[in-house]
């Protein structure tokens, strides 16, 4: 049997209007301990803000997070699932987008996210997930060790080993 999205995500996540603040996402998301506040206009999914989004878009830039709006710095979602996608293909969909997390919509409406950490528990595949997340966090500072020192342990601590 298939595992499903909807046996993974989180249900009915904490959401916030385009009109609120950095300051107020950042409130959620330290009230509910979560890292994506999905931001929802006439009940549907307009983007999401991360913690990310919040650090990059308005903490570097020193801009007042009292006074930017979360239209103004939300991602739009590259792609989204349904309760009844495939979790496989949930976690397709993250690598090829290089997301961690996906909104679930039940038509137009939201009603879960489904992150990789929630992929992660409801698989047994830990080298699925493990290539995902490689997948995800691959740039190109991270691919282009050419300039760096050889790979694997050094010479003196296989010595020390041995003796």
């Amino acid at each position: 049997m298939a595992v499903l999205v909807r046996h993974a995500m989180t249900e009915s996540p904490h959401t916030a209007k385009p009109d609120m603040t950095a300051a107020d996402a950042a409130g959620l998301m330290k009230q509910f301990d979560i890292g994506v506040v999905p931001v929802v206009e006439d009940g549907r999914l307009v983007g999401l803000v991360t913690d990310r989004d919040v650090v990059l878009r308005v903490v570097a830039s020193r801009r007042d997070p009292d006074e930017v709006k979360l239209s103004d710095i939300l991602t739009r979602s590259p792609a989204t699932v349904t309760p009844d996608t495939q979790l496989s293909e949930a976690r397709d969909l993250m690598a090829e987008h290089r997301v961690r997390r996906l909104p679930v919509l039940k038509g137009e409406d939201l009603v879960g996210i489904l992150s990789l950490g929630d992929v992660a528990l409801a698989t047994a595949s830990k080298r699925a997930v493990g290539d995902t997340l490689e997948d995800i966090s691959e740039s190109q500072s991270t691919t282009d060790i050419s300039g760096g020192p050889d790979r694997g342990t050094p010479g003196r601590v296989q010595e020390r080993k041995a003796s």
